[in-house]
């Protein structure tokens, strides 16, 4: 199964797949929804899947349908190569992280051995998930604040919005420029938007 929710890929995809004797796209779909509730119809050996698509995105997708079918097996195929894109991906189950501009032998080749229950990723991709900074995981609370950063909103009104004080918002400012490893507001929101953590 093929989720993108652009035309010309999943029709280059779908050429390139079904050019393959052993292999045929059972299913489309243009965005995370469809994809969760096609999945049930078609039950797909490998689940080809973008990471920002419209209702749904790639990553949610993945953990709906693996929350009811825990085997099931994804190749994300993006644009992204934040590290935290690839970190929340493989988190959620994903066995492949391919960058779309890729060789079709590559696809093909990460097609088969990730449906034998093979991890598959590209040198460039291990290299940026080596990279990661330890220990960066944000709290559900410092997402949410590090969201409102990147929006432009200041301490006062983040805390306005959220219902806490100043003083709570500075100390999660605090711990999540550490955590991030930069220095001031505007670092940690491009860092955010550049590792995937927070998206516009």
């Amino acid at each position: 199964m093929i989720a993108d929710d652009h035309p010309v890929v999943v029709l280059g995809l779908a050429a390139i797949i079904n050019a393959q004797p052993d292999m045929t796209v059972v299913g489309e779909a243009s965005n995370g929804l469809q994809a969760v509730e096609m999945f049930e119809k078609q039950l797909p050996d490998v689940t080809l899947i973008d990471l920002r698509m419209p209702e749904l995105g790639g990553v949610e997708a993945i953990r709906q349908i693996r929350a009811k079918h825990p085997t099931a097996v994804f190749i994300v195929l993006t644009t992204y190569q934040g590290d935290e894109d690839i970190h929340k991906a493989l988190k959620a189950g994903a066995l492949g992280y391919l960058l779309k501009g890729m060789a079709h032998d590559d696809l093909i080749d990460a097609i088969r051995r990730v449906r034998s229950g093979v991890q598959y990723l590209p040198a460039s991709v291990k290299e940026t998930l080596a990279n990661r900074t330890p220990g960066s995981d944000l709290s559900p609370r410092e997402l949410q604040i590090l969201e409102l950063i990147v929006k432009g909103m200041s301490n006062r009104q983040i805390a306005d919005k959220l219902g806490i004080t100043e003083g709570t918002v500075k100390w999660h400012v605090n711990a999540i420029l550490g955590r991030l490893n930069v220095s001031d507001r505007t670092q940690a929101a491009v860092a955010a938007l550049n590792r995937g953590i927070v998206q516009l």
